[in-house]
């Protein structure tokens, strides 16, 4: 039993030394790449509002496939890109045209009454939706990507390894001073 104790232990104390650094990992991504991080030419974004609703809800995560150069998308896909005001914006597109050699995409939310107000160009498009989404995540994606929670990332999981050394340190003293005790003699 003793052994499937120490077993246990060191399995959790892996598991959560993994969870640590892959948060110090994406915190540190997270702040080189300006809070847009991609892997492999995919993205994460968090659903800020109800527009796309119900394909995804306010506080999701969705992925999106970085646009490559002279991609092109058609009616029905969903694109994620800068509006004028450079807000990201991650609607579907209702109409394509050709205009002075360039594609010009209409686009709309799903549970917006009517199309966005100005088109798309295809320099202004970051990526498509995969059809992978995470409901709720975004919620801790956008804390995380604040100052307060990169700090949060960074420091907690500092602290439970600082924790985890002391009680480390602790028992491997305790154990040595069993071990080198010097034997009691009875009267």
């Amino acid at each position: 039993m003793n052994s499937v104790w120490k077993w246990g232990k060191r399995i959790i104390s892996f598991i959560g030394l993994a969870f640590i650094l892959l948060m110090a990992v994406f915190v540190i991504t997270m702040k080189a790449s300006n809070g847009e991080p991609s892997i492999f030419g995919y993205q994460l974004k968090s659903v800020l509002s109800g527009s796309m609703e119900p394909v995804f809800e306010t506080g999701s995560i969705i992925s999106i496939k970085l646009r490559e150069e002279g991609a092109s998308f058609d009616k029905g896909d969903i694109i994620t890109f800068y509006d004028r005001d450079k807000v990201v914006v991650t609607h579907r597109i209702t109409e394509v045209k050709k205009a002075r050699d360039q594609l010009v995409y209409t686009t709309q939310g799903d549970s917006n009454d009517g199309a966005d107000k100005d088109p798309v160009l295809a320099k202004q498009i970051i990526g498509e939706y995969t059809g992978f989404t995470v409901p709720y995540a975004g919620y801790a994606l956008n804390f995380a990507s604040s100052k307060t929670g990169s700090a949060a990332l960074l420091f907690i999981p500092g602290a439970f390894l600082f924790l985890y050394a002391v009680v480390t340190f602790t028992q491997a003293v305790r154990s040595f001073k069993k071990e080198h005790a010097a034997p009691t003699t009875g009267e």
